[in-house]
């Protein structure tokens, strides 16, 4: 009876023990889940321009750029997808610049919790936060050989957390309505210290593994030839979840954000911008 009676009471201890290590797992995760999110919100408030206090100089410098572009457009008769330009936008990357070197952007997408900076330092930000200390969400990054002011095909990663930060919104993109409502993936740079902004619309929606006979849409970040970028689209193509209708052609550049997902083995959900 008391071998019995023992045996129940470590039973219930090993069962406490469990339920109170779990406890304090999900706080020390939600804990760590909020300081991540609260940082990122922070960085976001020093690179946003309070539109109130710096509207005119933002308008100011905006309208001379259009000038200047337009001009030169008419000038020059630009009609090539290369010509494409950039507008001085309503961020300022320059102080997080000044604070980490490996900052080359800022990725948003209006109506989503994606609003992050992206790095380049091969993958060393796939466990580190801005401030290089370690952690489980890491920050969005640039694949290493992309570079931002020449590639034709900006390939960038992050993680798809349960708490639906990070880039875990991609994954909403396989329902066609989240889609029609989410167009749009906004990339700011700096260039000759200015903060630009740079439209592109989401032309691939697909899903791959990233083994395998899996889709290398990571080798395309530079089309040598219209052989390689016709490579590139028909392998889009052919995984597309559907069509979205956006044309593309030879000249284009893009943006890509991949993610894991889920429904797969070493899953990948990817979404494929065009600079309009």
């Amino acid at each position: 009876m008391k071998k019995r009676l023992i045996l129940h009471i470590g039973v219930i201890i090993m069962l406490v023990t469990f339920l109170v290590a779990s406890i304090i797992y999900t706080i020390n995760h939600f804990v760590k889940a909020h300081r991540e999110d609260k940082e990122f919100k922070r960085l976001e408030e020093i690179v946003t321009i309070d539109n109130n206090n710096n509207e005119g100089d933002a308008l100011s410098n905006f309208d001379e750029d259009s000038q200047i572009e337009n001009q030169t457009s008419e000038n020059e008769n630009i009609g090539t997808q290369n010509s494409k330009t950039t507008n001085y936008s309503n961020m300022d990357l320059s102080s997080l610049k000044i604070e980490n070197n490996d900052l080359v952007g800022w990725i948003k997408i209006d109506g989503t919790n994606i609003s992050y900076p992206v790095m380049q330092n091969g993958n060393y930000y796939l466990k580190r936060n801005f401030y290089k200390r370690y952690s489980e969400y890491g920050t969005p990054f640039l694949q290493e050989n992309c570079d931002v002011k020449k590639s034709d095909n900006l390939v960038t990663y992050g993680h798809h957390m349960n708490n639906k930060t990070m880039y875990s919104a991609i994954d909403n993109y396989k329902n066609y309505d989240f889609y029609r409502n989410h167009k749009y993936i906004k990339f700011y740079t700096i260039e000759d210290g200015q903060t630009r902004e740079s439209l592109y619309e989401v032309c691939f929606v697909f899903k791959t593994v990233s083994t395998g006979e899996g889709y290398k849409y990571y080798s395309y970040t530079n089309f040598y030839d219209i052989d390689e970028y016709n490579e590139f689209v028909s392998g889009c193509k052919n995984i597309q979840l559907y069509d979205t209708g956006v044309q593309t052609e030879y000249g284009d550049k893009f943006i890509t954000m991949s993610t894991c997902e889920y429904s797969q083995k070493n899953g990948r959900m990817v979404i494929v911008g065009r600079k309009i």
